[in-house]
């Protein structure tokens, strides 16, 4: 007998009183529009909710410790089970995070050597990266090093009073002051008339206290010379983020010559089980380890450590990811990746009855990938749990039990329950997606030719090795391939060569990067539109432009310009209600009075991205607003928090940034991740009309509708790590479906 979950009355963000039954014990995939309310359903409603209980068996004291999740607003929800959300924001970028060390793997490969290792030398901890005994002293244990070219950070004609250290930080600001108040310089001397003493103080000096400094100098203070304060305090902090552009001007990272980048220290690398150490291990394509170490090993004290590592290997390879090396740096996987990395902590789990959320699982997954975790989701509720999915790909829709379908459009015209029933039913049934699914998208048989081709030549890093080839202009390509397979690297190779041409277009590079949102950022402050709207109104009635800004003098005194107010209750959770005062349009109420052709500042930022084209028509930044229409997105509101948009409609809003100009070349990653079919429809229509405008486009990308749509394809592989690299084909998608191609044809036809 099925049990239900019973969700009633769910009123969260734009779900219009929507009441569900979903089952447990089965596989359900709730789709719909990017913006239809899926999110809102499942994560902040399902999940927070169940989240929230959760906590809430905790004691008072831990729980102040506990993240906290808003209470959803929802009337009532029956037979909740424990939620488990696997999304796909990225993993700690932190140099010592690596896929081993996250997964668990290299804790028990740490274990393994101090068992089983010969010679013995030192247990658990001795083969961390991380402790002072196991470390490589040249690397600190990072397994790279940095080389700072001080004739690139530092201009040797200039003096220091003439900014000669080129940074954003030192340009006379604090940083400045430590080497102009320390009394070791003449501010007014060029640094190439600095003496050898001189000169080594400048640069090289290790931290210090000086002897004898001026007045100026602050009492605590040790002076330290630029290089090594630049290792320590900017490259591998967020300073060094932020500015990556300049670090990266001077700055070159190397594989660390001691270690060879195993991060461990010569005694740690001289304990071998079978010819094989610690750093080799990790450093095998994770696909091979089973293979070509744990089967090797025979001794029966590494029995119960080799069956942990083979289940956490094993399930690695399971979704996909057997190209990967525990050494991999987890800053450095994709959102996919990263969501796949961690559903293998839990395909070993002996938890039952648990409800996994997944967000979206195939996105940036080739078919042939998708096809992989699938099998890995449905191992999950064979367990007996319960797999909710939001997605939109056909492949995981057509394998659920259950389909949960939001619509029946986007945002304020979304919000409603369009179906909810079994697979066999969805099938019968007469939605958009269950159309859309039926419908095949037509193979282009009529594809345009190039303009003209660039040669990409001897193309050699990651697992590309001496790749030659001549890529077309005028026209959209699609690169397409397994997880791992040396896209990206292509894609890179690509941007550099055509970077060192003497191109007439500007080339544009949108990567996977996220954008940076917080609760004031909206897509008018996006797209710098939001200062031209202030400066209309601000000439309009003649008050001050920032008179309109809810930053700043606009703001309503009672919210401070944020539309809610938040009362804290201390180890209760807050509670957040709508300003009284503004009633959430974060404006002083007298704000409604001045108007601009007929409209105040808070009736405009209340349309609709499509009104808001209409209203500002004649005006110079009405292109921009334009873009965001092309792109798919007129129904958001102008006003609307970014850190309410779905990925889908955050990837068409960075890509909405660079429309509407002179035609360019486009390289795009992966645009369609978090797109409705009916959403890849429309922009593949928009990618069309691009390049009849005159630019070129360079997709990378895995959706079989894009591949279908394409002027030229070029697909890497075979499979991915060393696997990969390789050229498959490249050609018309009409030749790719008459070739033997057996990884994306199959596909498309």
């Amino acid at each position: 007998m099925t049990e239900w979950i019973k969700i009633e009355h769910a009123v969260q963000n734009n779900l219009k009183d929507i009441s569900v039954n979903i089952p447990k014990h089965e596989f359900v995939v709730v789709t719909g529009l990017s913006g239809s309310g899926k999110s809102s359903l499942v994560f902040d409603t399902l999940a927070a909710a169940s989240r929230r209980q959760l906590n809430d068996t905790f004691a008072t004291f831990v729980q102040q410790y506990l993240p906290k999740y808003d209470r959803p607003a929802v009337q009532k929800i029956e037979n909740l089970p424990v939620a488990i959300v696997v999304d796909q924001k990225k993993l700690s970028s932190n140099a010592r995070s690596t896929v081993g060390t996250y997964t668990d793997i290299y804790t028990y490969l740490r274990l393994l050597f101090s068992r089983v290792g010969k010679p013995f030398v030192g247990y658990s901890d001795t083969f961390s990266f991380n402790n002072p005994e196991g470390k490589c002293p040249e690397c600190d244990g990072l397994g790279t090093v940095t080389d700072i070219d001080v004739h690139k950070l530092i201009d040797f004609n200039k003096s220091l009073n003439e900014d000669a250290i080129d940074f954003p930080t030192f340009r006379h600001g604090w940083r400045w002051k430590r080497y102009a108040y320390s009394g070791l310089f003449d501010l007014d001397k060029p640094i190439k008339d600095y003496s050898e003493k001189e000169l080594y103080e400048l640069l090289y000096q290790p931290q210090t206290k000086l002897d004898n400094p001026p007045k100026e100098w602050p009492k605590t203070a040790l002076y330290e010379g630029v290089v090594p304060r630049m290792q320590r305090s900017i490259l591998h902090k967020d300073e060094g983020k932020r500015h990556q552009k300049d670090v990266d001007r001077f700055v070159t990272v190397q594989t660390c010559p001691v270690c060879h980048g195993t991060r461990v220290n010569e005694r740690v690398l001289s304990s071998k089980i079978n010819g094989l150490n610690i750093g080799d291990v990790v450093d095998m394509p994770v696909d091979t380890i089973i293979d070509s170490f744990l089967d090797q090993i025979h001794d029966p004290v590494a029995n119960d450590m080799c069956h942990a590592i083979r289940d956490r290997v094993q399930a690695l390879v399971d979704l996909g990811l057997g190209y990967l090396t525990l050494s991999r740096n987890t800053g450095t996987l994709s959102g996919g990746e990263a969501q796949r990395v961690k559903i293998s902590k839990y395909m070993n789990s002996e938890l039952t009855d648990m409800m996994y959320i997944l967000d979206e699982p195939s996105a940036g997954l080739h078919p042939k990938d998708v096809t992989r975790f699938k099998a890995a989701l449905l191992s999950l509720r064979d367990k007996g749990n319960t797999v909710i999915v939001v997605e939109h790909n056909p492949i995981i829709i057509n394998s659920a039990d259950y389909v949960v379908e939001i619509g029946p459009g986007s945002g304020s015209a979304g919000g409603e329950l369009v179906f909810a029933g079994t697979q066999a039913d969805f099938k019968q049934a007469d939605t958009l997606t269950s159309r859309l699914i039926k419908q095949k998208y037509p193979l282009n048989t009529t594809p345009k030719t190039a303009t003209t081709w660039v040669p990409i030549e001897h193309v050699t890093s990651n697992n590309v090795h001496d790749l030659s080839l001549d890529v077309p202009m005028g026209i959209m390509t699609v690169i397409c391939g397994v997880a791992g397979s040396g896209k990206s690297t292509l894609s890179q190779a690509i941007y550099q060569q055509l970077q060192t041409r003497d191109e007439s277009q500007e080339i544009i590079s949108i990567s996977q990067k996220t954008i940076g949102i917080n609760l004031r950022s909206t897509p008018l402050t996006y797209l710098n539109i939001f200062d031209k709207i202030r400066k209309l109104f601000a000439n309009a009635t003649g008050l001050s432009a920032s008179e309109f800004s809810y930053n700043a003098d606009g703001a309503c005194p009672a919210c401070h310009g944020k539309g809610v107010i938040k009362t804290e209750m201390a180890f209760m959770d807050d509670v957040t209600m709508e300003c009284d005062v503004c009633h959430g349009t974060r404006y002083k109420p007298e704000m409604a009075n001045y108007k601009y052709n007929g409209k105040s500042i808070i009736d405009v930022l209340a349309m609709t991205i499509d009104e808001g084209a209409a209203f500002f028509a004649d005006q110079p930044f009405a292109g921009a607003l334009k873009s965001l229409v092309d792109v798919g997105l007129g129904y958001l509101h102008l006003n609307q928090s970014l850190s309410t948009l779905s990925g889908g409609e955050l990837q068409r809003l960075k890509l909405a940034r660079y429309l509407h100009q002179d035609p360019a070349i486009y390289i795009l990653d992966e645009p369609t991740d978090g797109l409705h079919l009916a959403d890849i429809s429309h922009i593949i229509n928009l990618f069309k009309r691009m390049v009849d405008e005159g630019s070129t486009l360079f997709i990378m990308d895995h959706h079989p509708d894009v591949m279908k749509a394409a002027d030229w394809l070029i697909e890497m592989g075979p499979e991915g790590g060393i696997n990969g690299g390789q050229l498959m084909f490249d050609g018309t998608p009409e030749q790719m479906v008459q070739s033997n191609d057996t990884i994306t044809a199959p596909y498309l036809r």
